[in-house]
């Protein structure tokens, strides 16, 4: 089976204008623009056929060549990473069989993320969108809470079922523990890794369906597949010892460059 990561990169962000070109540190020193870093983050995935970053942006695509990725310039109207995949399939020379959405403000993502939902896919049939769900450490939590404690949307949490198909996402801390999370063993709050597989199929029903009300409010694209009746498939990963937190505001770039510097 044929897999390709695409990499949606938009200079237009709401939270964050510019973020694919913001500069990241790391341990030696050394400063690549956050698409770089999530571009190399993306090359370490096993048993991929390609990668593809898929933007709008000249400025973006300038310097995506200038390190030597491939760019697909997809249309101005698309409205998140997922229409930007499914935008970017018609400009490939070959029809994936899977298609990963490698979110382009999350260079920390490990390898093994992605592939456990290349493996998923590979082993059931009947699932047609996957995502990594990751369970908060101690750290992670906090971020969260203080994010939402000063007013900042952070990370995503995902709450499933027994199947551990999806039941929703959020960027509240869900589920709600209330001064209990300290006194538990585990935390019961997952972080949504922003990364997703797909199915061709399920990215045309998603083109065909218009935007949900709980995806304009949540500004979650994912909800979509969820207010459609379409099942995604939370597949819990391990960190094995790596911090994982996305860029989403300016204050997640010294968390990240703190990460790179160890």
């Amino acid at each position: 089976m044929k897999t390709v990561i695409i990499i949606p990169a938009r200079y237009a962000s709401s939270r964050y204008p510019g973020k694919p070109l913001v500069a990241l540190r790391d341990v030696h020193g050394g400063s690549k623009p956050l698409i770089q870093r999530t571009w190399d983050a993306a090359r370490q995935v096993a048993g991929v056929e390609a990668i593809y970053i898929a933007t709008d942006d000249l400025r973006i695509k300038q310097t995506c060549e200038s390190f030597g990725a491939d760019v697909v310039m997809t249309s101005e109207d698309c409205r998140n990473g997922t229409e930007r995949c499914s935008d970017a399939l018609r400009e490939l020379s070959f029809s994936p069989d899977i298609v990963i959405n490698f979110q382009g403000d999350a260079p920390l993502t490990p390898p093994w993320f992605v592939e456990a939902l290349i493996a998923a896919l590979k082993e059931d049939s009947g699932i047609d969108v996957a995502t990594p769900i990751l369970r908060c450490d101690v750290q992670t939590h906090q971020n969260f809470m203080t994010d939402r404690k000063n007013g900042r949307v952070g990370g995503t949490t995902a709450v499933f079922d027994r199947a551990k198909n999806a039941l929703y996402f959020s960027k509240e801390v869900l589920p709600y523990t209330g001064d209990v999370a300290s006194t538990l063993k585990t935390i019961p709050v997952f972080h949504h890794v922003g990364v997703y597989a797909y199915r061709p199929s399920a990215l045309e029903k998603y083109m065909a369906w218009p935007p949900t009300d709980l995806e304009n409010l949540e500004g979650l694209e994912q909800l979509r597949f969820l207010e459609n009746q379409t099942a995604i498939r939370c597949v819990e990963v391990e960190a094995r010892g790596r911090e994982f937190w996305e860029l989403n505001n300016p204050v997640d770039v010294a968390r990240i460059e703190a990460v790179l510097g160890k």
